[in-house]
């Protein structure tokens, strides 16, 4: 379960503005309206075609979280002023030419020690396949409401697989601006294909076809990472369960235009419990990473994916390797779209902690040994604080 599907934020927010309350007979009557189109569930983009023109309380986020949100488009035009994050190019990953090997496995395990993130390119993945990934998940969200219920999920009772929103399941109360659709896409036997979409028809083709091909790329990552610990080439790929253990799970983000983009945010700040993340977008801006000693807005590079470092390898590491904190900004002029996957070992059968080679005395453990599923709960109950403020 990725982290940013529990609650995310470090510390119980201050309360936040809400309209005035001569706006709130028009919101009610709105949200109400939209609520009944979805037969009681409110999605976020029923309440964003509701035509209503304040954020309803419970998607306002608190203000320190509000002093650093600005326009997305804005932030993205600004991009080559401050911090950036690196793109990397994996062309000469395997290369017969050992220093441009050695150059490109390099910069990957720098970009992974100094910050976690980076975009990709030249990754292997073809252009089309990554252009028909994009359409089949934007078909599905096409879809009118009524469709996409029927694949609808019950986050309250565990089952987050299928279709979802942010409903009230943060301690804060707080939501976020977005629908998911959420899925296992690997390993093949592990998947539940009574969830996934019917429509398009060609979703099942094309998501299975990225996820083989993604797979292969998370190895490839996970080599040049176990290398750069000094370790065996294959060390951590073992570590996180193999290629028959190692979960792929799929969330497609959907964010509505928003009608103050200034008050919510897509997904609070949060770092993932994954090893990996791999993420791709529609080409709108969205995504920023605390890098650098501030918020940086993700650039718009064309057929890259965009990965960083998620907890479980910051664990294995002991540290050496960034988990990035992350959050989504939304916007009140296009629609964003996102597939995110993580890349999670088994719940219970491994135990995550710093590997004995990288524990010294000089360099002490960093992490109680705990299993993914102990340190997901230790993350949702006793988070330790982070910044949400530039």
């Amino acid at each position: 379960m990725p982290t940013e599907m529990v609650a995310q934020v470090a510390q119980a927010p201050k309360l936040a503005q809400v309209p005035q309350e001569a706006e709130f007979p028009v919101l009610v009557t709105k949200v109400e309206k939209a609520a009944e189109v979805t037969q009681g569930a409110l999605r976020v983009e029923s309440l964003a075609s509701s035509g209503i023109l304040s954020v309803p309380k419970e998607y306002v986020r608190s203000d320190e979280e509000r002093n650093s949100i600005e326009d997305v488009f804005e932030a993205e035009k600004r991009y080559s002023e401050g911090p950036q994050i690196p793109v990397i190019n994996l062309k000469g990953i395997d290369s017969e030419d050992k220093e441009v090997r050695e150059k490109c496995r390099e910069e990957l395990k720098k970009t992974s020690m100094e910050g976690g993130v980076m975009h990709l390119v030249n990754h292997g993945i073809p252009e089309e396949l990554l252009a028909q990934v994009r359409e089949a998940g934007k078909a599905f969200f096409n879809q009118p409401i009524e469709e996409k219920e029927k694949f609808a999920n019950d986050a309250a009772s565990g089952k987050i697989a299928g279709y979802g929103s942010k409903l009230a399941n943060h301690a804060s109360g707080q939501l976020e601006w977005e629908d998911y659709f959420f899925h296992l896409i690997f390993p093949e036997d592990k998947r539940d294909m009574s969830i996934w979409p019917k429509k398009p028809e060609n979703y099942v083709e094309v998501i299975s076809e990225y996820a083989a091909r993604l797979r292969s790329l998370v190895s490839k990552v996970l080599s040049v990472l176990s290398l750069g610990l000094g370790l065996e080439e294959s060390r951590l790929e073992a570590e996180v369960g193999g290629m028959n253990e190692l979960m792929m799970q799929m969330k497609i983000n959907y964010y509505p235009k928003c009608p103050q983009p200034e008050l919510a945010l897509g997904v609070a700040a949060h770092t993932d419990i994954s090893a990996l993340t791999f993420i791709l977008h529609n080409m709108v801006p969205g995504l920023q990473v605390y890098y650098g000693g501030q918020w940086v807005t993700a650039k718009c590079v064309p057929d890259s994916i965009i990965v960083h470092i998620g907890d479980t390898l910051e664990i294995l590491s002991n540290g050496k390797y960034k988990s990035i904190l992350h959050r989504g900004l939304v916007n009140k002029e296009k629609v964003r779209i996102s597939w995110a996957v993580f890349c999670e070992p088994p719940k219970d059968k491994i135990v995550l902690k710093p590997l004995p080679e990288l524990v010294t005395d000089s360099e002490p453990a960093l992490f109680p040994p705990r299993t993914f599923a102990q340190h997901l709960e230790h993350k949702l109950f006793n988070k330790n604080q982070i910044p949400i403020t530039n």
